[in-house]
């Protein structure tokens, strides 16, 4: 309901309940602040603390902090991908009731991965957060956010290289994820090379392919581990 004044005049989110007025602010805030409290409050009592602990300050962090941030410095961008790197440690978490190298190699994962993401996003939509007054790096710095872009697409590598090293799935894994890596790092490339809308969607939809096949590729070379190792028992 903070940026209910911005959001109408950007036309990816003037149509939203808030921007146009179909939900009334009091409403939203009463609505989030009890979804809030259910949602950690049962992760307490079902789950475990530590699951609520990192939910709680997944809402801080995100109406708290990147919130507020987005008016004021290209950093939100940063901030953003800690909260979108979270939901990885909670699962895990919630799993095992701790947090092991594993766990925060995923959460890594998912904070890179935004920078491609959300870059060619915001590149696309410049006009539109600049007429907001969102301080996002596709407005102020052009060419810093296709450099973040590519930065991040490359250190896609090694952080799935980790994976194996922690035994979480077979070593096969490095050869897949790298082809899945290697396309959308080849899209951020040619961003970098000639920052434009038409290689700035292409990096945005290799991207929306990239993660769901990422994450079916860790889950099967970790199905296919387990059962050489049940075979072998």
């Amino acid at each position: 309901w903070i940026e209910t004044p911005y959001d109408a005049q950007m036309s990816r989110t003037r149509n939203r309940p808030l921007a146009r007025y179909a939900l009334s602010p009091v409403h939203a805030l009463t609505f989030g602040t009890a979804c809030g409290v259910a949602g950690v409050t049962s992760l307490f009592v079902f789950v475990n603390p530590l699951t609520a602990g990192l939910g709680l300050a997944n809402i801080v962090l995100y109406a708290g902090v990147y919130t507020r941030m987005k008016r004021l410095t290209i950093a939100n961008t940063w901030v953003g991908a800690v909260v979108g790197a979270i939901p990885p440690l909670m699962g895990w978490a919630a799993a095992t009731g701790a947090l092991s190298p594993g766990a925060w190699v995923l959460g890594a994962i998912m904070f890179a991965w935004q920078f491609p993401h959300f870059n060619s996003l915001a590149y696309t939509l410049r006009a539109d957060y600049s007429k907001a007054g969102y301080r996002m790096m596709s407005v102020t710095r052009p060419r810093l956010n296709a450099r973040v872009a590519l930065r991040y697409s490359l250190l896609m590598f090694p952080l799935c290289a980790m994976l194996p090293v922690l035994g979480i799935t077979d070593m096969l894994f490095i050869a897949d994820s790298s082809i899945v890596n290697a396309y959308m790092a080849v899209c951020a490339y040619k961003f970098w090379k000639h920052p434009e809308p038409k290689h700035s969607r292409r990096l945005f939809f290799s991207s929306i392919a990239h993660l769901p096949v990422l994450l079916i590729l860790i889950m099967a070379h970790k199905f296919w581990q387990d059962r050489k190792a049940q075979s072998n028992i």
